[in-house]
């Protein structure tokens, strides 16, 4: 069995580096992305705004006064899209195996190529392409795994490249915080630190039972990532899958409004199914058919998101200039395609840590009692299909 090539790129704090390609000026500068009242966060910051503890998902308050001299914009997600489309057809065009796992970061798989063509050669290749091609700096790291590339790309940050050899990969972790490691959050990093565990190496030296004792079946796949271990593969962009709902009618019908209602339900569960796959959308169609059963569709390039509120009106809007010849409808339907994986953080140009911790703090409820358990008044009652 072949040796794995896995190489993982990411885009070099994504949004500054779109904003200074648009404006020169804010090159080296303390630059903050995010919405410029005191209730809006922090979606974006330039490494020279990190040095002051500036991050993402801070609230804007806070980033102004750690950082007073920051130059703050609001940001432009429908740029940054547009700007993501631009590498996503750079990497795809080149790689034979190519996972887009954000809106800014890519797996390729480049396993078996080394008997045609060097990886490290290759991939240093595209990454100057990418350069050429988008004027975004990208960095990277090539091992034989998706966690050691993706850990590696961070330590070879900015504009950085790694590789890690066959073999090396513990001792290349070891000395790294477990905070490194993907899948450890706030609470298992304070659950770990209560252990008495800090740096991946300590990790490494536990026994597997013991991770598993304490967190189950995660803390096993937490020891397996600290020791270079995961079989993990590379999801090719073409499988990527649309999930999509659709009701028909028992009597065909021009209640506007009741469809309304209705479009508002199924967004809103869809979008509660991103959130819960920790998906985002980029891609919106809405379907009708005619009493005549003549079907009409109309789609819309969104700025990625799993936002519901936002959908919603877009729905409508979709659904408003599809409806124009005024006759029975016999069915509706709506499909989010181009998914990426990526958090609700993504939207946090337009929400503020309230909207945002109301959508959690729903989620958790239909987390444990059903995608049902809490709705928007207007979706009361409502039914239909859900595919994927």
């Amino acid at each position: 069995m072949l040796d794995r090539s896995i190489v993982h790129m990411d885009l070099d704090s994504f949004f500054v580096s779109v904003e200074c390609l648009h404006d020169d000026r804010l090159r080296g500068k303390p630059l903050i992305i995010g919405g410029g009242g005191d209730r809006a966060v922090v979606a974006s910051c330039s490494y020279e705004a990190r040095k002051f503890g500036v991050h993402s998902a801070m609230p804007m308050k806070l980033a102004r006064r750690l950082c007073p001299d920051a130059i703050i914009v609001g940001g432009d997600m429908e740029t940054y899209t547009r700007y993501s489309g631009l590498v996503t057809d750079v990497v795809s065009s080149c790689s034979p195996v190519v996972e887009k796992a954000s809106i800014d970061e890519f797996y390729i798989d480049l396993t078996g190529m080394d008997r045609f063509f060097g990886t490290w050669k290759w991939a240093l290749e595209l990454k100057e392409k990418i350069v050429k091609e988008t004027g975004l700096p990208i960095s990277f790291a090539l091992s034989g795994n998706k966690t050691v590339s993706k850990i590696g790309t961070g330590e070879s940050k900015p504009n950085g490249q790694m590789q890690v050899a066959s073999g090396t990969e513990k001792p290349f972790l070891a000395p790294l915080s477990v905070r490194k490691i993907p899948m450890i959050g706030e609470k298992t990093y304070t659950t770990l630190c209560s252990m008495g565990v800090r740096q991946i190496g300590t990790l490494q030296a536990m026994p597997a039972q013991a991770m598993e004792r304490v967190m189950g079946q995660n803390g096993l796949s937490i020891w397996k990532k600290a020791n270079g271990i995961d079989n993990s593969p590379v999801q090719p962009v073409h499988e990527r899958k649309s999930i999509s709902t659709e009701h028909t009618f028992e009597t065909d019908t021009m209640d506007v409004k009741g469809m309304r209602s209705l479009l508002s339900a199924m967004t809103e569960r869809l979008a509660y199914s991103l959130r819960k796959k920790g998906k985002l959308c980029g891609c919106i169609t809405v379907k009708i058919r005619y009493a005549d059963f003549d079907t009409q569709t109309r789609q819309v390039r969104i700025p990625y998101t799993s936002s519901d509120h936002t959908m919603i009106r877009i729905v409508h809007e979709l659904f408003e200039r599809l409806y124009n010849r005024r006759m029975l409808i016999r069915l509706i339907g709506i499909r989010l395609s181009d998914l990426i994986q990526g958090s609700y953080q993504i939207s946090l140009f337009e929400d503020t840590p309230s909207l945002i911790g109301l959508y959690q703090a729903m989620d958790k409820m239909r987390n444990r009692f059903g995608a049902t358990a809490i709705q928007r008044a207007i979706t009361l009652g409502v039914g239909f299909r859900e595919y994927d």
